[in-house]
């Protein structure tokens, strides 16, 4: 396990004994960005699981890939992708027009390449990618973690974030996300770890 997983597990698990009960039950992080994937192509990824399950998500970005021969398509591509051809994919009129914002972000520069984005903070990304259509805070917290590799995000809007704080502590309902984001700032600066345990707290 990377030595700043086991630093992260043993920072949560000192918090109480919830957490350390469910690090315990979890057992070691296994925590994997796709740390090669661009910028763009995370954004992509990232729209096709707004709102859906993952399986058909997949299905969905799945479709998208074998309409360009099995590749992501170049932001120029999907820029001149057919709306019908696109819409048989499975995506929603709304995220379409969200698509091609993103592919037109990346050809004007709106979406950094890769060493770019690695050189600004996670504040700076999501108060720039935020602009774009359809882009909120919860999809560009998704390219932070899940390709960036960023330790230390917390998707306080995130369902299955709120959720499983929710069955840790045994509570009525899920805290709002304000409350889950002040509350996370006792797991700073391991809150991308603090929420890979909580999308796992047992049902």
């Amino acid at each position: 396990m990377d030595n700043s997983y086991q630093q992260a597990t043993q920072y949560l698990s000192g918090i109480d004994k919830d957490w350390a009960s469910l690090i315990a039950l979890v057992g070691p992080c296994t925590y994997e960005p796709e740390a090669e994937r661009e910028p763009y192509e995370a954004l992509v990824r990232a729209v096709a699981y707004q709102q859906l399950h993952a399986r058909a998500a997949e299905a969905i970005l799945g479709r998208l890939l074998n309409l360009y021969s099995g590749y992501m398509p170049a932001p120029a591509q999907l820029v001149a992708g057919e709306f019908e051809a696109l819409r048989a994919c499975g995506f929603s009129a709304r995220k379409i027009e969200t698509l091609k914002g993103i592919a037109e972000g990346a050809l004007s520069g709106v979406v950094p390449e890769r060493s770019k984005a690695d050189a600004m903070t996670s504040e700076e990304l999501i108060e720039r990618l935020v602009k774009l259509k359809g882009i909120g805070r919860w999809t560009v917290e998704m390219l932070l973690i899940f390709t960036l590799a960023r330790l230390d995000v917390l998707p306080a809007d995130d369902f299955g974030v709120r959720e499983g704080y929710k069955r840790l502590k045994n509570l009525d309902k899920a805290p709002t996300p304000k409350v889950l984001a002040q509350l996370g700032q006792a797991w700073s600066p391991y809150r991308t770890i603090a929420a890979w345990y909580l999308w796992r707290v047992p049902r």
